[in-house]
């Protein structure tokens, strides 16, 4: 099949949808300023070129076809689809636009949210549209135009700016601390050791560290989010190694504790991702510059 007949120009599906929106040529020429005879040849080139009635004429009535309905449907999100693309791309001339910036779920929730109202404050033309991943993934073709995600090297295929090095903490609840207290590695061996699916090996680690016999561990309920993790801790269920900038905030309000001052360096480190090759948005320059320069602060002071 003719790629053309697939592709109508922008003219003929601009004057189909004005039409389709109108159910009136008229009002149509109108809002697009242009001849009533001018909409309805290039609707009408439009159904000759599909090959397909997309109106009903009749008594100077103006209807959509059940084929023409579902076609505008479809085109109606397209052209929404363009007018966005096209805004972005002239907001972002300016450096202004939307970011779409994937991030680690616990990392966003925990430290990048409530800091974000600071970007706003001096970046107020610029909008952060979050998305939830984790592990590694295709930049290019999810549509995404940064991300912060953690491993022990910079992804290959991107530019890399490192965040922070990955500290692990055991923590547990201040009940458990009372009742079950950790004043030495081997107490740990009286606790079900919590797990975060992305971090399998962390309590073999430091059971390793600690020179404690890893076969002996009392392994618990693995979970897919650290946040879930940390909420599992503070209700009782059982102890966990997690990131120490993380915590901060159960920390200070005393939802958990620190079980024993034993961190764990995991040589594993997080990072902005921008995309490699062509220069990066304007925004993801500004977005990239204030998030270095407040994680370069926050860690001075927390180490």
């Amino acid at each position: 099949m003719n790629p053309r007949r697939l592709t109508p120009s922008m003219s003929l599906l601009i004057a189909f949808d004005a039409a389709a929106r109108r159910l009136s040529f008229t009002e149509a020429a109108s809002d697009l300023v242009l001849t009533q005879s001018a909409v309805s040849r290039q609707v009408q080139a439009l159904e000759e070129l599909l090959g397909v009635p997309l109106f009903r004429r009749a008594n100077r009535k103006l209807t959509l076809t059940a084929i023409g309905s579902v076609y505008h449907r479809e085109i109606d999100v397209a052209l929404q689809r363009v007018r966005s693309a096209s805004l972005q791309a002239i907001a972002s001339q300016t450096g202004r636009g939307s970011l779409d910036l994937a991030a680690l779920p616990t990392f966003a929730s925990k430290w990048l949210m409530p800091r974000l109202s600071n970007f706003y404050e001096k970046h107020t033309g610029i909008q952060i549209n979050l998305h939830s991943r984790i592990g590694h993934f295709d930049l290019e073709r999810s549509g995404i135009d940064a991300v912060i995600g953690v491993s022990e090297a910079p992804w290959p295929g991107v530019v890399s700016y490192k965040i922070c090095d990955e500290t692990l903490l055991p923590i547990m609840s201040p009940a458990m601390a009372e009742t079950l207290p950790i004043k030495e590695p081997a107490d740990v061996f009286r606790h079900l050791l919590l797990r975060v699916a992305a971090r399998p090996d962390a309590w073999g680690n430091w059971f390793e560290e600690q020179f404690l016999d890893n076969r002996s561990m009392n392994v618990g309920p693995q979970f897919e989010l650290t946040s879930h993790l940390i909420e599992a801790v503070s209700s009782g269920l059982g102890i966990g190694l997690v990131p120490s900038f993380l915590i901060e905030g159960e920390l200070r309000a005393g939802s958990v504790t620190l079980a024993i001052d034993r961190p764990l360096r995991t040589g594993r480190s997080y990072y902005l991702f921008l995309p490699a090759g062509e220069p990066p948005l304007p925004q993801s320059v500004v977005f990239r510059d204030w998030i270095l320069a407040v994680a370069k602060e926050f860690f001075a002071k927390h180490g």
